[in-house]
């Protein structure tokens, strides 16, 4: 079986980690999370979100984090922009790359933004020609892509026409969600292999929720298909409001230690991010759901006695 010699991990805790938080994170707090995971190599690192304070009230101060945080050579910092207004808002804080984001699912889609999915991607055209002519990089996020709430099971080739309109766009990434986790690693390796017959498989990332306890396994399956890229969060940060019990994005030391145990290059330091780890859940007074994590700090710390 093949696997490919290095991976990109985009790190998504700072936003779309933190931003189902119940309790405001400090924004020095938020600022100093995204310092430590760039200082760790990770080459991406989602920092903020431009929505409406209304909808996602801890990302409120994302332009102050943006402002404040201390710039890696190397380091891509993204935001979430659904907008113009938001899009401007990015361009103004410096943002290296924007982030669309639609469904793969009309009943998610209605539901949430009141438009239909092609609605939706209409709406991102102007952020799209915007991007463009800035010289920002534009990434399109295809949620709902395994598995939809409202409607159940969603068809490969509703995931291959959202991502066949984010490639018009012009998104030199184009993510496949597995927004609620449902996802299992055949219907995975299914689906990414239909989206990467319209965007080549080099720009096709992998974003996981952990629900069911899936997201390693569709790493490996997406991984056999020829994807490189996959997305995670520092002690499994996050969660879905539309999934009962969901635990959140794939925690990055998971992702790290099975990907270093097969010999994989990922440019990131697994025992800074253990660490990162720890102090994150204990700054945000959350439990690390990590499970390598906590077994490899639990190793240190016995080592130190």
């Amino acid at each position: 079986m093949s696997y490919p010699d290095y991976v990109k991990l985009v790190e998504v805790g700072p936003r779309d980690g933190l931003q189902n938080e119940k309790s405001q994170v400090p924004t020095e707090v938020k600022v100093e999370l995204v310092n430590r995971l760039a200082a760790a190599g990770f080459a991406n690192v989602e920092a903020g979100s431009f929505v409406s304070p209304k909808w996602v009230p801890q990302m409120a101060d994302s332009a102050a984090v943006m402002g404040a945080i201390e710039r890696r050579q190397g380091t891509i910092y993204s935001v979430l922009t659904p907008n113009m207004k938001g899009f401007e808002a990015a361009v103004e804080a410096g943002a290296d790359e924007v982030l669309i984001f639609g469904a793969a699912s009309e009943a998610f889609s209605q539901k949430n933004i009141n438009c239909s999915i092609a609605e939706s991607i209409e709406r991102f055209a102007p952020v799209a020609r915007a991007a463009h002519d800035a010289g920002i990089r534009l990434r399109g996020s295809i949620s709902c892509s395994l598995g939809c709430p409202y409607q159940g099971e969603v068809a490969p080739e509703a995931v291959v026409d959202v991502a066949r309109r984010y490639l018009d766009l012009g998104c030199v990434e184009v993510d496949v969600a597995d927004t609620i986790g449902v996802g299992t690693p055949r219907q995975t390796a299914a689906v990414m292999a239909a989206v990467a017959r319209v965007v080549p498989v080099e720009r096709i990332a992998g974003h996981f929720h952990d629900t069911y306890g899936q997201s390693l396994a569709n790493i490996v399956a997406a991984m056999q298909v020829g994807v490189a890229i996959f997305h995670a969060s520092v002690a499994g940060l996050g969660g879905c409001p539309y999934a009962k019990g969901a635990t959140g994005n794939v925690a990055t030391e998971d992702v790290l230690y099975m990907l270093h145990g097969m010999g994989i290059r990922t440019g990131v330091d697994l025992d800074a991010v253990v660490g990162i780890g720890l102090w994150i859940s204990q700054r945000i007074g959350r439990r690390n759901e990590s499970r390598a994590g906590n077994a490899l700090a639990a190793r240190e710390a016995a080592a130190c006695r």
